[in-house]
């Protein structure tokens, strides 16, 4: 069965989506504001599922209609054919949003879409009870000016759990915008690579996976897995397939905190993730940067002022790590920050900048290339 998916992901990362499909060979790849949507097979959704670094989950698109009213939303879903996917016994809550419609109370639109489901349902199983005691089809939805889109989501935890980042220190970065920093970078396992602001290990970690070519998914499960209505096959298939195309290399990646703490949970997460022989993890000050070397590259997250330091302490700190900067030889430096001011604090100008967000926090990736 060919199947339309839709890949939600940060705000300005859709072109790295959409370039992780192409080379997964995915079909009809087309990336819009904040998604990514392309065509494919049960074995497509699980090869996606297990090898996206980007996307932020996984949706299975079921049908999209004119919604300007309750009557129109009722009858666009139930002539969805949502028996393909849901079985008799399944539970299948309904969540979504509204922007810019007439329909636009969430609460309201749920109850009509779970009718709808319903009804179809019942005329198809010839059934009027749903025990909702087995597997679990989640459904979402989505009206954007008045046109309702309505999916299933295959992923069930965002796809930037991996599994190997139970615990984290204050303020984490998610593992998807933390890859999307290191592709960014160009990194791909050849130079050096170092984060001084490491935290809980996430940037070193993802550019560790990215310098195997590990696929991120391999360590954690997929709602869709579940279902009845997919072969299990596909999955098994995608697992062992992943493992084919990884890398060994000799890696030169540092990563350091101040806090040695955090590097302690940090060096327990790469060894969940199963990269911690080619990550060099110490306590070190991050304003005493002086790492020497031929090529490099250091991707960071340093605190930005407004969710863990006052924002005076933050400038002090970005223009000390200016200073060390500017001082070292040969490394480009792709820096995330929110700060409106931090190019002035850090003491020059960047060389490039990218939008990007950090959760809800509208920020900058600032790139200077040495």
């Amino acid at each position: 069965m060919n199947l339309t998916f839709c890949a939600p992901c940060h705000f300005g990362l859709e072109g790295l989506v959409a370039d992780e499909m192409r080379r997964l060979q995915l079909d009809n790849v087309r990336a819009e504001n904040g998604r990514v949507r392309f065509d494919g097979t049960e074995a497509d959704l699980a090869k996606a599922s297990i090898n996206l670094r980007c996307a932020e989950r996984i949706l299975l698109e079921v049908g999209s209609f004119e919604a300007m009213t309750f009557d129109q939303l009722f009858e666009g879903v139930k002539a969805l054919p949502l028996e393909d996917f849901i079985p008799k016994n399944a539970a299948f809550p309904v969540k979504g949003h509204s922007i810019s419609s007439k329909l636009f109370s969430i609460s309201d639109c749920q109850s009509i879409i779970k009718k709808a489901v319903v009804t179809r349902l019942s005329q198809k199983y010839g059934i009027s009870w749903f025990p909702e005691d087995g597997e679990t089809v989640r459904i979402q939805f989505s009206i954007m000016n008045d046109i309702a889109t309505i999916y299933l989501d295959t992923s069930g935890d965002g796809l930037h759990k991996r599994g190997y980042r139970p615990v984290h220190v204050a303020a984490p970065l998610s593992e998807t915008l933390a890859a999307a920093m290191v592709i960014l970078s160009r990194y791909r396992g050849r130079d050096d690579f170092c984060d001084p602001f490491c935290g809980s290990g996430t940037i070193p970690i993802e550019a560790a996976l990215i310098a195997k070519n590990r696929a991120p998914g391999l360590g954690r499960s997929f709602a869709a897995e579940e279902w009845s209505c997919i072969s299990r096959k596909v999955w098994r298939d995608a697992r062992e397939e992943a493992p084919t195309r990884e890398y060994n290399g000799d890696y030169r990646i540092f990563a350091s905190d101040i806090d040695p703490d955090a590097v302690e949970i940090a060096k327990k997460n790469a060894a969940r993730a199963g990269v911690e022989d080619i990550i060099h993890f110490e306590t070190a000050d991050a304003t005493k940067f002086s790492r020497q070397t031929e090529r490099g590259v250091i991707v960071t997250n340093p605190p930005y002022g407004e969710r863990i330091m006052e924002k005076h302490e933050a400038e002090e700190l970005y223009s000390s790590f200016g200073k060390a900067f500017f001082a070292s030889e040969k490394w480009n430096l792709y820096l995330l920050s929110s700060h409106t001011e931090f190019e002035r604090t850090f003491g020059k100008t960047a060389d490039k900048k990218r939008k990007l967000y950090n959760g809800m926090i509208k920020c900058d990736l600032y790139m200077y290339l040495k």
